[in-house]
């Protein structure tokens, strides 16, 4: 366990596989108590048995963060239950298969925005205020490398890692004075099930979920004295030179 840790609430969304599942079994080894949030009942019950067993105090809330009345909840909860939240993860997302824009639908537009940007914004309103207040906090976007460059195809979730990211630079000016840390990571290919089986891809080669939950724990425990707003990571190895 890391001393720094003991003691502190983390909240993680989409925590019932992949980045999200990894990011709360790290956090919760090293001693947090975790609020896990995922769409998925089923798996986010399995994240929390496997941190229960680990002897970690933790509770799995059901929550669609498409939905403002249920992050309203979240944060409700997770405030009646343990009475403060010191780390927000910014984990949901997702997107829809590519399509040009021409040929774009504009639900699918909505509901990509609405997950990876509104839900990260609309959350982050929510518990700051928890944050200020008790003058310290870390807020972990995690973004992607559609947020740094453009790819046909991608217009709707580039628009909204894009927007992600603008969104956290104005967050950490607005909040570094109280000693809240703001910070952006952006993977490239990680081997999680959001990525679909695909011959030109050597998976070998991808980041693992684990590797972005090293980064959100180095951002975490980082001195007070700075911040590391923005963290890129990019496969040592080519996944597409198989």
């Amino acid at each position: 366990m890391d001393s720094q840790l003991i003691q502190k609430v983390a909240l993680i969304t989409g925590a019932s596989r992949g980045i999200g599942r990894a990011i709360a079994l790290r956090l919760a080894q090293a001693g947090t108590t975790t609020v896990l949030a995922a769409r998925t009942v089923a798996d986010l019950h399995a994240v929390a048995e496997e941190i229960q067993r680990g002897g970690q105090e933790t509770i799995p809330i059901p929550t669609d963060v498409t939905h403002d009345q249920q992050l309203d909840t979240l944060v409700r909860t997770s405030v009646e239950r343990f009475g403060h939240i010191d780390i927000l993860v910014n984990n949901a997302g997702g997107g829809t298969p590519r399509t040009l824009i021409a040929k774009a639908q504009v639900r699918d537009w909505e509901w990509t925005l609405r997950t990876n940007l509104w839900a990260t914004m609309y959350l982050t309103r929510l518990v700051l205020p928890h944050m200020i207040r008790r003058r310290a906090g870390v807020i972990i976007n995690i973004g992607s490398l559609a947020g740094l460059t453009g790819k046909a195809g991608e217009s709707a979730y580039a628009a909204a890692k894009f927007g992600v990211r603008g969104f956290s630079q104005a967050l950490f000016e607005e909040v570094r004075e109280f000693g809240i840390k703001v910070c952006t990571i952006h993977p490239g290919y990680v081997e999680t099930a959001l990525i679909p089986p695909n011959r030109r891809i050597n998976r070998e080669k991808m980041i693992s979920p684990q590797d972005v939950a090293d980064a959100v724990s180095s951002v975490v425990i980082s001195s007070p004295r700075s911040c590391p707003t923005e963290i890129v990571l990019q496969p040592q190895y080519d996944p597409m030179k198989t």
